[in-house]
């Protein structure tokens, strides 16, 4: 009874692994939109660049202000041996005033406008991060689904092969095989679990990506990615030039720091004329009546005007050429990043129809070619018309256009998300996108493990 229960204790303890497995699969199905909402929402980087555009907008509200005036108290013309008293020299006062600071016209709105340009170029930059964290995202969630696909083809080859090893100890029982083909039915078990193992693995650092995206613990599960069908593009390379740019941020950021070089040289003109200092005093006097001297007292203001003289050329000159180099980076920076688009843009258009086309090609043609191919290998191994290993190659091919059917369908999802950071706008929702999917007996044809049944079942299914 003791033995008993230890055996039923140690079946239990060996279910675990398998539980926990199964529980993981049964999470629910992730949306891509939530994901990306919640990246953007909670990015910490993204936090930070926020941050640091709030930091330039304060800074474009000061450029524009005076300096504080200037405030001033003194006593005049003081006697040494008397300091404190003001009847007895007419020169001796007590002094207060007022001086401001204020630049040639002009200069104050042309410093608003440069810092204004350089915060609009940091509110552009923080859009650019969106797409960016967008394009990680969807890119770490087409793979989840590549990955996930690939490990549900290698369960399902695993309970093929071990029919296939089931086949092979029948006939090698009645003296019709070798048993060097149970040998190889084994391998070919091995090599899936290996397979297998890295499989689990890659999940495993794409969980990791994703949560470190979404800014969320490590260790929160993610759950399984739907199917979907392949959005197909009917716009053409130039409309996609045109959007890309009129949408994407990083062009209008490069545009303003155009700007800003552009107003940074007028600003520089302007150092070329003077700034101005007004100023204001009163002095307050008293009536003197000495032996030497008679004053009534009267009290007496002083207005002046200073400003200073721009004859620091060198300096001037250097400030325009500087605003002239920081315009003219600005602008062969955005005409790098023009001509990037526009390469990029049609390398990705070739590579999405490239991948589309493979699709269609496994779909249509290549995946149910390899299952008649490998159900008829079946029957023949079963009546020795075929050695074995025709068999194995029939399921290996098998499983190989299945893994690059599923991809190619990540890929081009991929390839779509970096077009849609290049562009800097979602074109799966605009109205010139077209989604294509194949029926659905086609779909659900291509996931029956139906190389390993018999040959009467094979036919219900063709």
């Amino acid at each position: 009874m003791k033995n008993l229960r230890s055996l039923i204790l140690l079946m239990l303890l060996s279910l675990l692994p398998v539980l926990a497995w199964s529980e993981e699969v049964k999470l629910p199905a992730e949306d891509l939109a939530t994901l990306v909402s919640s990246a953007v929402a909670n990015n910490p980087e993204l936090k930070s660049s926020k941050a640091k555009w709030q930091m330039y907008v304060n800074k474009a509200r000061q450029a524009s202000s005076l300096e504080d005036p200037m405030f001033m108290f003194k006593l005049q013309n003081m006697l040494a041996r008397e300091p404190l008293v003001f009847n007895k020299d007419p020169q001796s006062a007590k002094v207060i005033g007022i001086s401001q600071q204020i630049p040639f016209w002009g200069k104050r709105a042309i410093r608003q406008e440069v810092a204004q340009y350089e915060a609009e170029s940091y509110k552009w930059a923080i859009e650019e991060r969106k797409l960016e964290l967008a394009r990680m995202v969807k890119e770490t969630y087409y793979q989840l689904y590549a990955v996930d696909k690939s490990l549900e083809i290698i369960d399902k080859n695993l309970q093929i092969l071990a029919d296939f090893v089931t086949i092979t100890e029948s006939k090698y029982s009645v003296g019709q095989g070798v048993q060097q083909d149970i040998y190889k039915a084994g391998l070919e078990k091995s090599k899936m679990l290996d397979m297998q193992i890295t499989l689990r693995q890659q999940r495993k650092s794409l969980e990791a990506n994703l949560n470190y995206l979404l800014y969320r613990p490590g260790s929160t599960p993610v759950g399984t990615i739907a199917d979907f069908a392949l959005p197909q593009l009917s716009i053409t390379a130039e409309q996609l030039n045109q959007t890309a740019y009129e949408k994407r941020p990083q062009v209008k950021s490069l545009i303003s720091l155009a700007n800003k070089g552009q107003a940074s040289h007028r600003l520089a003109q302007k150092e070329f004329y003077p700034d101005f200092n007004l100023s204001f005093e009163y002095m307050f006097k008293e009536a003197i009546s000495t032996e030497m001297v008679s004053d009534p007292g009267y009290n007496m203001f002083t207005v002046g005007l200073t400003f200073n003289l721009p004859f620091q050329l060198e300096r001037r000159r250097a400030m325009l050429a500087e605003s002239t180099s920081e315009t003219n980076m600005a602008t062969e920076e955005l005409y790098g990043l023009k001509n990037n688009i526009s390469y990029t843009i049609n390398d990705t258009l070739a590579q999405l129809e490239r991948r589309r086309k493979l699709v269609e090609l496994y779909k249509g043609g290549i995946i149910p070619q390899a299952e008649q191919s490998l159900e008829s290998a079946v029957i023949s191994y079963r009546v020795n018309k075929v050695d074995f290993l025709t068999l194995l190659d029939g399921r290996v091919n098998l499983f190989n256009y299945e893994r690059e059917l599923y991809e190619s369908q990540a890929e081009y999802m991929m390839k779509l998300a970096q077009l849609e950071a290049t562009i800097g706008t979602d074109l799966v929702s605009m109205p010139s996108i077209q989604k294509i999917s194949p029926p659905a007996a086609e779909l659900e044809q291509s996931k029956k493990p139906a190389a390993a049944l018999p040959a009467s079942e094979h036919s219900q299914h063709n």
